[in-house]
């Protein structure tokens, strides 16, 4: 395989958009885990797993220039379209260098064509479309059908990254999938407009090696065979290697790139890994790593954004599904966000997160852009929204996941045949948390906080200096808590909590620079009032006559801080 470039292209559509019969006319290799294992899958004729297959071209001339290539082999990975396992192509959209959005163009845009092309705005840099099953539009309307889906696509691509993408009408399959011997239309374009959306994907070889397995099988007197992915680093024959779920490492024996035997795998590269003997059934897919690379996580801080799409609110302790690599689990989340006050807000700081900040605490997740796109397209960014978003995700089951991974979070539970986006959220893994402990450990060093504002009456002065408080505190309260906190009252006036005052949750407040005239002629008025003509006054005041002084006591409490304390603000 020396001198062949391996490029990963995703084919994802809505269920019966023909992306399997795509991915056969394409291809001329078909790999261990291609076109359906699943046997239920072969009797519905629907991809019910990620199935890969490959074919290989002479580089493009634009590619040359990026090494000793003189082949470019593309894999498909053929994504399922079954509305009840997205958590599926979820986990085939992080593997892909490009997005091949099937349409069956009879139907035009669906539930999860639009999700799938969600996905791809997420996860990838460009975009092919194709406009399948033309054979079954009248051959006299043919052409001004194509023509109209393909406009009715174009602006629907406007909003998107893949504004430029092109769309390429085809029939993988004319006749339907028991028609025999029909020639397909459109292949060799689509080749060719493949080979010209290419680019040299960014391969590093340093860093921990880490595997995407998507398929497992064992091989009498030779070993278990994991074929899948490498998301990074390297791998060589002799390696050991890691499967955390399993808790077990395994020497590497041997490897194959479709067929080929290899000594090393790199990035990108797709690959079939044959190691000492386990039960392959133990590990149908998962993650395969360098030894001690790759945790399992019980939480986790994510940064996250809101997929516009989705409708109604995305809630702090809602729960959702979360996706981590190619495992999907029930997750609470709280969200929290960076004020804009003071922060430099650069792309690079969106990858960490900084434990010994302050975060505001958000009753839900906002939506809109972020302050680099906005930055990006000249559009308006909104002042009162954090600069910043996160997410605490405190997970049902452990989930092992690879530094920085892609999270997503979604609703799968939503009715299938209802036409809702069940996307939630997106972002990345920013501090893994492998304490199962954590609310103890972990949590009261996460310093967000709420801001708090009661509001009391002044009930009488008791000097120039000093008044007496009501309705700040329940009877119960234990004023001593608040005594130095700083209060201000509606007249204008600062001053500072000194105590309680009795036993019904009174407090005298001390005013450092005296009562202003006009306060205490407001104070000494409503004190001379008596018996009937004192609840009469109050009783106005209450409904609108003669306002009140009142008392504001504005705090911020951590709300992991086991103590509760409340910490001033100025």
């Amino acid at each position: 395989m020396q001198g062949t470039l391996n490029f990963n292209v995703g084919v994802l559509g809505h269920i019966d958009s023909g992306k399997t019969s795509l991915t056969k006319a394409l291809s001329t290799v078909a790999s261990t885990a291609s076109f359906d294992k699943n046997p239920q899958s072969r009797e519905r004729g629907i991809t019910l797993d990620l199935g890969f297959s490959s074919f290989t071209v002479d580089i493009p001339e634009h590619l040359r220039q990026h090494g000793s290539y003189d082949k470019l082999q593309f894999t498909l990975v053929d994504c399922p379209g079954h509305a009840s396992l997205i958590r599926t192509i979820i986990g085939g959209a992080q593997i892909i260098d490009l997005m091949m959005l099937v349409v069956d163009v009879t139907k035009g845009i669906q539930t999860q064509t639009a999700e799938c092309l969600l996905l791809g705005e997420i996860t990838c840099e460009k975009m092919v479309v194709v406009l399948n099953k033309i054979d079954l539009l009248p051959e006299d309307k043919r052409q001004s059908a194509i023509e109209k889906m393909s406009k009715k696509f174009q602006k629907t691509l406007e909003a998107t990254r893949f504004h430029d993408a092109p769309i390429i009408p085809v029939a993988a399959k004319p006749g339907g999938p028991e028609a025999q011997g029909k020639e397909t239309e459109g292949m060799v374009k689509l080749i060719e407009i493949l080979k010209a959306c290419t680019y040299k994907p960014q391969r590093v070889e340093t860093g921990p090696f880490i595997f995407a397995v998507d398929h497992c099988f064992s091989i009498r007197g030779q070993g278990t065979v994991m074929t899948g992915t490498v998301l990074s680093g390297r791998v060589v024959v002799n390696d050991t290697v890691e499967i955390p779920s399993m808790k077990m490492t395994k020497k590497v024996k041997a490897m194959q790139m479709f067929r080929q035997p290899v000594e090393k795998a790199i990035q990108g590269d797709r690959v079939g890994i044959c190691v000492t003997q386990f039960d392959p059934k133990l590990l149908e897919r998962g993650l395969v790593s360098s030894v001690g690379v790759l945790p399992t996580i019980t939480a986790a801080i994510i940064s996250v954004q809101k997929i516009k799409y989705f409708k109604g609110p995305v809630a702090t302790k809602s729960k959702f599904h979360i996706t981590m690599g190619h495992e999907t689990v029930m997750g609470k989340v709280s969200f929290f966000g960076q004020k804009r006050d003071g922060v430099e807000d650069t792309s690079g700081a969106e990858n960490n997160f900084n434990l010994g900040e302050e975060y505001i605490y958000q009753e839900e997740l906002h939506s809109g852009k972020s302050v680099n796109e906005s930055k990006n397209d000249n559009s308006e960014v909104d002042e009162n929204k954090p600069v910043r978003q996160y997410a605490l995700i405190m997970l049902e089951k452990p989930v092992t996941c690879a530094p920085h991974c892609l999270v997503i979070g979604s609703k799968l539970d939503t009715d299938i045949h209802a036409n809702v986006c069940r996307l939630s959220f997106h972002g990345h893994l920013l501090l893994p948390v492998t304490d199962p402990k954590y609310p103890e450990t972990l949590l009261p060093n996460l310093k967000v906080y709420k801001i708090k504002q009661k509001e009391g009456l002044v009930e009488r002065i008791a000097d120039d200096y000093s008044v007496i408080g009501k309705s700040l505190f329940k009877k119960e309260s234990n004023i001593q808590l608040f005594v130095g906190l700083k209060v201000k009252l509606s007249t204008g006036e600062d001053g500072v909590i000194e105590g309680g005052f009795g036993q019904s949750g009174k407090f005298k407040v001390r005013i450092p620079n005296g009562l202003l005239q006009g306060t205490k002629q407001k104070l000494s008025a409503s004190s001379k009032k008596k018996g009937k003509a004192a609840a009469e006054e109050t009783s106005q005041e209450s409904d609108g006559g003669k306002e009140p002084v009142k008392i504001y006591l504005i705090f911020k409490r951590y709300i992991y801080d086991p103590k509760k304390e409340m910490i001033q603000i100025d």
